[in-house]
Parts: structure tokens; sequence; C-alpha cells
């Protein structure tokens, strides 16, 4: 048995710090526990700016050095762009890329500078473009004193066909004769299918630019071109699927929409056609649209609001919707972007009547019964009895 003395004595000996071999061992453990968090640390800073370097540093260099973003062209749609006395082409090519007719204002620049010498002959003036064009498609076409536009001609809303031509033959130098002469060409006009080769209500209603190359049967052209943009805007064949109608049908309800209201009330009168060609007797109407403007049209006359009820009764055409139910045989006009919507997207509600009973200011007062509808055109008389124009 070992002297408890002893033992006290050898245990006093291990635990004291001048136990060499022991401290020692012990000291190695403390010093890689403390290096194992540097090193966890160290790597997951490593992964961490290697990530930062793929994923932000290497994009930034490769978009430093890549191309500009440029569209591959040709366009679609169009653009009126003026170019101003003494304009810039940086400033050109930021006015460009506001408008969507060029990806980059950058793509411009750069495909302006490698026709240096010629596009510092761009002359002041309008030209016209198309949207989503490539840049140097854009340069050859600026560059060009021929695609100056020579005058512009605007067609408002509504018009029918021949109007269209009496306001083009004014603002322009192209003849009656000559434009007459291409709507001859429905083929190529571009007229859908649908339309059957008649133009009534596929020249669209915008100001067009005329340059020295247009004919009067390329601007014809281009009204047709600028109603096939609205119609894929508004998707007027999925929406003619959609509420059971043909595309046709629709234009023929955009230009009745067209000719009969104003603003909010276009998708109301939308509903009220639709409500009288679906339910026909219903709310005490007898199954005819009975709308002025399709006599008017009949009679080959612009919209007035002096109709005689004899002309309603005796005015032999297809077109009159006082002695034929249903639709008229296709659009009375050229309807505007915001009458075709209406048409494809009427307002919800039980009409069957409604009534300006406002002509100044166009109020319009709509009616889901007989009864109510006679109220509101004892306001319009009323109102026409106080004007001093009369109605």
């Amino acid at each position: 048995m070992s002297d408890p003395h002893n033992l006290g004595e050898s245990l006093t000996r291990l635990d004291a710090p001048d136990a060499p071999q022991r401290a020692g061992r012990r000291r190695s453990k403390k010093r890689f526990s403390g290096c194992l968090p540097m090193l966890v640390f160290v790597t997951i800073g490593v992964v961490l700016i290697a990530a930062a370097a793929n994923y932000v540093v290497r994009p930034w260099v490769e978009d430093l050095f890549a191309d500009p973003e440029d569209f591959p062209g040709p366009g679609k749609g169009q653009v009126v762009f003026v170019v101003d006395p003494g304009q810039s082409v940086s400033s050109m090519g930021e006015e460009l890329e506001e408008l969507g007719v060029v990806a980059s204002a950058e793509a411009f620049v750069d495909a302006a500078e490698a026709k240096d010498q010629e596009t510092r002959g761009i002359q002041a003036g309008t030209y016209l473009l198309k949207k989503e064009m490539k840049a140097s498609d854009v340069v050859d076409v600026l560059i060009d004193p021929g695609n100056l536009a020579q005058a512009t001609v605007t067609i408002p809303e509504g018009l029918r066909v021949v109007d269209v031509v009496d306001r083009i033959a004014e603002g322009t130098d192209f003849t009656k004769k000559q434009l007459n002469a291409a709507l001859e060409d429905p083929e190529a006009l571009g007229l859908p299918a649908f339309a059957n080769g008649n133009p009534e209500g596929y020249l669209f209603p915008a100001t067009y630019t005329i340059t020295p190359q247009d004919t009067a049967a390329s601007l014809l052209a281009a009204m047709v071109t600028r109603w096939e943009q609205a119609a894929e805007d508004l998707d007027l064949e999925g929406a003619a699927r959609e509420i059971g109608y043909t595309p046709a049908e629709l234009m023929t309800v955009a230009a009745l929409v067209q000719a009969e209201g104003r603003g909010r009330d276009m998708a109301k009168i939308a509903r009220v056609i639709y409500n009288r060609v679906e339910n026909p007797g219903t709310a005490g109407q007898i199954g005819r649209l009975q709308i002025d403007a399709t006599v008017d049209y009949a009679l080959g006359r612009p919209l007035t609001v002096g109709l005689t009820q004899e002309e309603r009764e005796t005015t032999d055409s297809p077109y009159n919707t006082f002695l034929h139910a249903g639709l008229p045989p296709g659009p009375i006009g050229n309807p505007g972007e915001e009458a075709i919507r209406a048409a494809l997207e009427p307002a919800d509600g039980d009409w069957y009547y409604y009534v300006t009973v406002n002509l100044r200011t166009g109020k319009t007062k709509f009616a889901e019964t007989y009864a109510e509808f006679q109220q509101y055109q004892a306001e319009l008389r009323e109102y026409c009895d106080t004007q001093s124009q009369a109605c």
C-alpha cells in the first residue's frame, strides 16, 4: 500500500504548472481548437467571394464589354419622330429609346457612328418610324432625305370611307380618283378576309405622315395596318370567340358604338346593342336596334339629328335598323380603339334604351323599361324646347 503522504505529493506534482509533459499536451489541444473557427470563417469568406465574382462581377464585366441592347427588327406599328434643328445624335438616341423605337440609345449611337459622315447630314423634320426597330435600320431611314415627311393628315374617329377619302384629298396631293382606285384593290390594302372586300370600318383613325415615297395606295394600306395592330392588341378574334360573335360583327358593333356614344357611355351602348340583338321583344322593344345613324348611313350622309320619322320608316336599305332586325350588314364608319374596346368589353346591365338628354354635353341616360325610356325622351324634348338651336 502506498504511503498517503507520497500519494498526495504525487497528485500535487501532476497538477502543478511545472509538469512539462502534461502541460505541453494541454496547450497543443487549445491551439487547435482556436484555429478551427478561423479556418471555417476563411473558407466561407472564400466561397462568398467566389460566388460574388460569379454572379455579380462576371456579369458586370460581360455587360461592360457586350454590345448594347438592340431589337432584331423590322419593327411594328407606327411612330412619328421629329428631328429638331441642331439636335445631337445622342439626344436623338435618348428620344428614340423613350418612344420604344430602339432598344437602347447606345445601340443607336453606335450605329450612327458607323456611318459618321452620312449621319452628319440628317435633316431636321418629321420621319415615320416603327416601334422595336433595329438601330441600324433607324439610321438608314434618318440619313435618307427622301424619308422626310412632307405633310400629315388626321382622320377622326367615326368617319365613313367616303369622308376619309375627302379628308385625305383635301390635306394631301392625292386625288379622289387615286384614292378610290386604291380602295378597289382589297388585297393590296391588306383587308382581313372577313371584311369581304369592304374597307368600311378598317381605315383606322389616327394621324398619318406623308413621305415622298407614299402613294394613295400605300397610305390607305398603312391605315389598314394600323387597324390590324389595334385588333391584335385588343385580341379581336379571341374576344369574338369568347362572346359568340364573329370579328366582322364586333367591328359592326364598334362602328355603331362610335356613332352613338362617347367616353364611358360606349360600353353601356354596346350592352344595349347586344341586349336588343340577343333578346328581341324584351322590355317593350320590338327586336330592332332602331339606331338613327344607320339610316343616315343608308342615305349616304353624315350623322344628323334631323332624321324624320318618314325617313326611318321608308328608307329601303339593309342598313336601316328601323326596318330590319339584328345588326346591319357591316360597319357604318371607322371606329377608334375606344369604341372597339367597348364592343369587346360591354358593360353589365339590363338596359334596352338610351337617350342623349343634353346634346351639348352628350349626357346620356340608360333605361331598362319602355316607361323609363319615355321619361328620358320627355327630358330631351324639354331640353330642345329651351335651346335657341333646334334639335
